[in-house]
């Protein structure tokens, strides 16, 4: 009799110091499934079981330490109601099993006008995944991977899947596969994000006439992929530190009628590398100090290049494949800004150089022929090697700006210490984890 009365009393006691565990969470998806529509649910400071369902339209509002776990078998939220909302808590452990159709995710949505923010996303496949799901708002978010070295075994940190006229803005993303995915994906608008360690910051895939203003990647193997994508506004962003070898800051492949304006491109592999794309306006942006300021394939025609500040750069642009004959160097008789690397005169004071700027190089066909070429371009050898070609009169005409801007001065240093400012917290942040890591054509380590 004793025994018996200790055993009861040690489980009563089990059950009342860890409720959540005895209780399954207190039964989050029992409690969800007896609300009804339109109701508030506030999550207490501790953990409860996922792979919750949402059927209804409700809000779910947690606190510091709010966590939903799933049992890694699934996604651990599913929204299938619309006028949902989550905010402030913690979701972890969905599946990551790569082979499933479902594509798993820490929160899927697959309905419309809800939001989700100020959720921590921790150990998913995907992060948040928006399943034809339309008129939703995702912000404040920080979703966070497992890093570049297991950049294949995850998914997205936001993926956005026939889906239209979305909102995401302010959301932190870190070390996922791709930083934000759209496929087959319209009309969306993203700003103020901020992208790093993760294959490609921006990665669009058929996607159209979507808007991306104001946001940030640093330290990816490349800042934004733009491929079979038409008509985008790409405005005010900021491509910094994209770094190693095939790496750009900003992609555009196959690509066309988009707008590219006021963005910064700042040391980089390559700033911006077109190939296949057409009629696209590349306009008043900054391309500094990047190893190859514009790579340009001849298999992209009637791009306009104007009033763009281009300096710095080890090669201000380069046409690879042919010589690339249709696309403009200046628009309305405004040209680019070259800085210091071709000496202008004018002599009238209008503020464009009395002569046209025709650029040779000898390093397209070595760059086309040679992959490993973009990891010297820094070395006097190459330097030797133009002036080698160009004394054999052997290179070719890369660009011809005929109204070449005169040098604007007085922004570059306040520039130059605004982006010392980033890397440095970026560097105090990251701790010694390395800022690049470099990627061949078939995305080995080299």
């Amino acid at each position: 009799m004793k025994k018996t009365t200790l055993l009861f009393l040690t489980f009563s006691l089990l059950f009342f110091i860890k409720p959540e565990k005895n209780m399954a969470a207190e039964h989050l998806q029992a409690r969800i499934d007896s609300m009804k529509p339109g109701a508030i649910l506030r999550l207490e400071d501790k953990s409860y079981e996922g792979n919750i369902v949402i059927k209804k339209p409700l809000t779910l509002i947690g606190s510091k330490n709010t966590v939903i776990k799933g049992d890694g078998t699934g996604n651990v939220i599913s929204v299938k109601a619309t006028n949902v909302k989550l905010s402030h808590f913690t979701v972890t452990n969905s599946s990551m099993n790569r082979n499933s159709a479902e594509e798993y995710a820490a929160i899927k949505v697959y309905t419309n006008n809800n939001v989700i923010e100020h959720i921590k996303i921790r150990h998913s496949f995907h992060g948040i995944y928006l399943s034809k799901a339309h008129h939703n708002i995702v912000r404040y978010n920080e979703i966070m991977g497992f890093g570049k070295g297991e950049i294949a075994a995850q998914g997205n940190g936001i993926h956005v899947f026939y889906a239209k006229d979305n909102l995401i803005t302010h959301n932190t993303i870190d070390g996922t596969r791709d930083g934000m995915f759209f496929d087959y994906a319209n009309k969306n608008q993203s700003y103020d994000n901020h992208i790093s360690n993760t294959r490609y910051g921006l990665h669009y895939m058929y996607s159209d006439g979507n808007i991306f203003k104001r946001n940030t990647f640093t330290m990816n193997t490349g800042g934004a992929a733009v491929m079979n994508s038409n008509n985008l506004e790409l405005e005010d962003n900021q491509f910094i530190v994209n770094y190693g070898n095939q790496s750009f800051g900003l992609l555009l492949l196959q690509a066309n009628d988009n707008q590219i304006k006021h963005n910064t491109f700042y040391m980089n592999q390559r700033g911006l590398y077109i190939d296949q794309a057409t009629r696209n306006l590349i306009r008043d942006n900054k391309i500094i100090q990047n190893q190859i300021g514009i790579e340009l394939w001849a298999s992209s025609n009637d791009q306009v290049f104007t009033r763009n500040r281009i300096t710095e750069n080890t090669i201000p642009s380069v046409t690879i494949g042919g010589k690339g004959e249709g696309n403009a160097w200046s628009k309305n008789g405004k040209g680019n800004d070259w800085g210091n690397t071709f000496p202008l005169t004018d002599l009238n004071q209008d503020g464009i150089g009395d002569f046209p700027i025709v650029y040779h190089s000898s390093l397209h066909q070595l760059i086309e022929d040679q992959e490993l070429t973009n990891l010297f371009l820094k070395s006097p050898a190459i330097h030797i090697y133009e002036k080698i070609n160009a004394s054999q009169s052997e290179d070719e005409v890369m660009f011809k700006d005929p109204y070449p801007l005169m040098s604007a001065k007085g922004n570059h240093s306040l520039f130059l210490f605004a982006a010392l400012v980033v890397l440095t917290v970026l560097i105090l942040v990251k701790g010694r984890q390395p800022l690049c890591t470099i990627f061949g054509r078939n995305g080995k380590k080299i």
